[in-house]
């Protein structure tokens, strides 16, 4: 089992997603254990992270090369949780100190019940998050004051301060927390929670607008593009809402799996298309208007037999670049897929929870070992590897201590030329982005597995512990 401060996100969320939570993660999938559930696999019980059945290496004729990267840019907001619809931002311009500015509690920490999985947005001023009950903060970008809170949960009746009736988890119900937050174009904000439903709040004040609830809980945050909101339920089903006043919309029901991950991916969208990633491993694409198949591709590996492949989960968000997909899934499979064709590219062994990083000619990775990986974005072919964990240090006492209480690592992001992943154990760490040399060390304090982002000259963190972090 993960040690207790190791981000139920991974397992991550299981990691989730990506990653987020418990108390921190104490299990791959926090779902199964207490009830002994047999066809759910415990991190603890009988997955390694440590041994897989194929290994990937740097490619020795890319030894030293060097590759395109793009000019970092300023970002002036960061709408959803991979900063826009499809979830790709290519060079951040913030955090060059690297050093904490301030810290900010929000709510309700990571726990046994509770565990924190949304990633936080922002628009220019205004950095918005949730914690693992669904109460949703506004907080200062600049001094980390906290500007308004609300709280979301279900009520059983209406004289609770500040929720709303909806539908009423029940008291043993596990899957009643955490969710996601996106910020619309039409400056609202888009909740989705693990207590099953979907909400509009005005990003100005935290005034309710309208809920829809869900059948089943949702642990992912909601994608918001061109008046509609899609969401991932943890029941494998792609949800739409219309998002001016909550009419739902089209479904769409991938294959049951039993096995899954913490929390669900987010989709992608370019265009008129809609990609979802699922706990099948389904990576699926959809006309965005209709919900009508494009295609459909199953990242899992037939051939392992390894207890890992039995959660076939995408935890991460698809990333759309430059016409191309690139998914990761928890059995085994990095992929790139030609977003019009469906058509795959190249595929990598690489065991992931985390959200791929595209930028120029590569695509970044890190995987459930702590592996920072660097792919050629045209090939597939490795340019560098960076092992976080220093895996191939430790001896075989080491490394089965390891695989009980992994370090986790979290989607990394791209800044002035340095790509930045915090771990479980609250490290943040600098690499060289051309070489994957470590450049800088931060201690944050407390675990961290959501994804970082980047807004003005600023990056932000989202903790276990319910934190938001700034770094200049």
């Amino acid at each position: 089992m993960i040690s207790k401060r190791s981000v139920a996100l991974v397992a991550l969320m299981s990691a989730s997603m990506a990653v987020t939570g418990c108390s921190t993660v104490s299990k791959l999938n926090p779902f199964g254990d207490k009830d002994k559930n047999k066809s759910t696999a415990s991190q603890g019980q009988r997955i390694s992270i440590i041994a897989f059945d194929q290994k990937v290496e740097a490619n020795e004729g890319l030894k030293g090369a060097d590759f395109y990267l793009p000019e970092p840019a300023v970002q002036a907001e960061w709408r959803l949780p991979g900063g826009n619809g499809e979830q790709s931002v290519e060079h951040v311009d913030a955090g060059k100190d690297f050093q904490v500015a301030w810290k900010r509690g929000f709510g309700k920490k990571g726990g046994r019940k509770f565990h924190v999985t949304a990633p936080p947005v922002a628009s220019g001023e205004r950095i918005y998050v949730m914690d693992g009950i669904a109460e949703v903060s506004a907080i200062d970008a600049k001094s980390g004051s906290i500007i308004w809170s609300k709280d979301l949960r279900p009520a059983a009746g209406p004289t609770r301060k500040g929720g709303f009736l909806g539908l009423i988890p029940q008291k043993n119900d596990r899957s009643g927390f955490g969710g996601g937050v996106a910020l619309g174009p039409d400056n609202k904000l888009y909740v989705a929670s693990g207590f099953r439903f979907v909400a509009q709040i005005d990003a100005a004040n935290g005034n309710l607008n309208w809920t829809q609830p869900s059948s089943t809980p949702i642990h992912g945050a909601p994608t918001v593009v061109d008046g509609r909101v899609f969401v991932v339920s943890t029941d494998n089903e792609l949800l739409t809402f219309n998002a001016e006043n909550g009419t739902p919309g089209w479904t769409y029901q991938a294959l049951s799996e039993p096995a899954r991950i913490l929390g669900a991916s987010t989709p992608a969208v370019s265009g008129d298309t809609v990609v979802a990633g699922f706990a099948s491993g389904e990576l699926v694409a959809l006309r965005a208007a209709n919900g009508n198949d494009l295609w459909n591709e199953a990242l899992s590996r037939a051939s392992r037999t390894n207890a890992l492949s039995e959660i076939r989960d995408i935890p991460g968000r698809p990333v759309i670049y430059k016409g191309d997909v690139f998914a990761v899934s928890h059995s085994g499979v990095f992929a790139a897929t030609d977003l019009r064709t469906g058509q795959p590219r190249w595929t990598l062994p690489i065991t992931a929870i985390t959200t791929p990083w595209a930028a120029g000619d590569v695509v970044y990775v890190v995987d459930k070992a702590g592996q920072v990986i660097c792919v050629s974005r045209e090939n597939g072919a490795v340019y560098w590897i960076q092992d976080l964990n220093n895996t191939e240090a430790l001896s075989k006492k080491q490394k089965k201590k390891r695989a009980k209480h992994p370090i986790l690592w979290s989607t990394p992001i791209l800044a002035n030329g340095r790509l930045i992943t915090v771990s479980s154990t609250g490290e943040a760490v600098a690499l060289n982005a051309k070489t994957g040399a470590k450049e800088k060390t931060l201690k944050i304090g407390s675990p961290v597995l959501l994804n970082p982002i980047a807004v003005g000259n600023m990056i932000y963190l989202v903790t276990d512990d319910a934190e938001l972090v700034a770094i200049r």
